[in-house]
């Protein structure tokens, strides 16, 4: 049994997520897929997010929800690989 509301936020994402397809590197166009490299790196930074949820604010929870919950859309994945490459280029060297 999920023990916080980030664990039990978790639990349904993964399985709306789940429900949708399995996520990013799974679906769309192969261009729009993300590599086994991309997707640990943001399960790294999801990870992180959700250890700092308690802190952030209404708006950003609400504005990263937003995100979570909502179907994929066609370039979902190029998106990410653009923001993921931007990440790394401004904090890949820590």
């Amino acid at each position: 049994m999920p023990n916080s509301d980030a664990e039990r936020m978790r639990i349904k994402a993964l399985a709306r997520w789940e429900g949708e397809g399995g996520g990013l590197g799974r679906s769309g166009p192969r261009t729009d897929a993300l590599d086994e490299s991309e997707l640990r790196i943001l399960a790294r930074i999801g990870y992180a997010a959700l250890g700092q949820w308690d802190a952030l604010s209404t708006e950003t929870k609400e504005a990263m929800l937003g995100d979570v919950c909502r179907p994929l859309a066609p370039g979902d994945g190029a998106r990410a690989r653009t923001r993921t490459a931007e990440f790394l280029r401004l904090y890949g060297e820590r």
